[in-house]
């Protein structure tokens, strides 16, 4: 594995993931297939592209566990607001719904054809959305960028019918990304990263959270989780062993650390 050559500041190596992940490559493919057999798997307890909104990817999967539900989790996923699909994670249920709870999967607009505060928007929508197929408290989940949207929907200026988020590794503080190239399709300005960094704003009174991240993460990922914390004077957690692209896997395991912090206080 060839790292790129450092200097300094690069903000674009700061959040560049894959290049320091060996066999990076192989995890979106990965990814697919695994959640593909699990959707498959779960039958009629898969109910695929419901449609909360008029646009195309305005569409979520809703799995469904055995008996009453407990309550849902929505997980949001990443790729930095411009990659991958609802379809890519399916099998990131698992571990909630062998916890009892019901897990809905939503798809959002990408960039460029979206901005962030209108992604922000459609994720508010699905929650509540979902809030009307499934009572119980909602747990918001999330990664990376699918983190960042998670912490959105925990910031006050946001009313979803949220009771705990849970975002990992997320992106809290927009501002280094204006200068990374990735900000060619982004668009996001100074105006945006004030409205939509969660770390500038405050959590929703009646509202749980917790941050999780890898330990072998980049450092600015590692910046952003501790940044959010701080911010809102929650926890956050830093697991042993874990990089960007596996942090998620604890969320297929209905005894792992990672499951225990998506649903505990609930």
């Amino acid at each position: 594995m060839t790292h790129p050559a450092y200097r300094w500041p690069d903000p674009d190596r700061d959040y560049l993931n894959g290049a320091f992940i060996p066999g990076a490559a192989d995890y979106p493919p990965r990814w697919s297939a695994a959640a593909a057999g699990f959707r498959q798997a779960m039958g009629r307890r898969a109910d695929l592209d419901l449609v909360y909104g008029p646009l195309p990817r305005q569409r979520l999967d809703l799995f469904l566990p055995e008996g009453t539900p407990r309550g849902v989790v929505m997980f949001v996923h990443g790729g930095y607001w411009h990659l991958f699909s609802k379809a890519h994670w399916s099998h990131l249920a698992a571990g909630p719904l062998a916890r009892g709870y019901a897990v809905a999967m939503p798809g959002y607009t990408l960039a460029p054809v979206a901005r962030l505060a209108e992604m922000t928007a459609e994720i508010a929508r699905a929650a509540w959305f979902i809030g009307t197929r499934v009572a119980g408290p909602m747990v918001v989940t999330g990664h990376s960028a699918g983190g960042h949207l998670a912490a959105r929907m925990g910031c006050a200026d946001i009313p979803v019918p949220v009771a705990r988020v849970v975002p990992i590794s997320p992106l809290t503080e927009l501002g280094p990304l204006i200068a990374t190239g990735m900000n060619d399709t982004l668009k996001i300005d100074a105006e945006e990263a004030a409205r939509e960094s969660p770390a500038r704003l405050a959590l929703r009174d009646g509202v749980s959270a917790h941050v999780w991240v890898g330990a072998e993460e980049r450092p600015a990922f590692l910046w952003q989780a501790r940044v959010l914390a701080e911010e809102w004077g929650c926890g956050w957690t830093v697991e042993p062993g874990r990089h960007h692209f596996d942090v998620i896997d604890g969320l297929a395991d209905p005894d792992s650390p990672l499951c225990a912090a998506l649903l505990r206080g609930l």
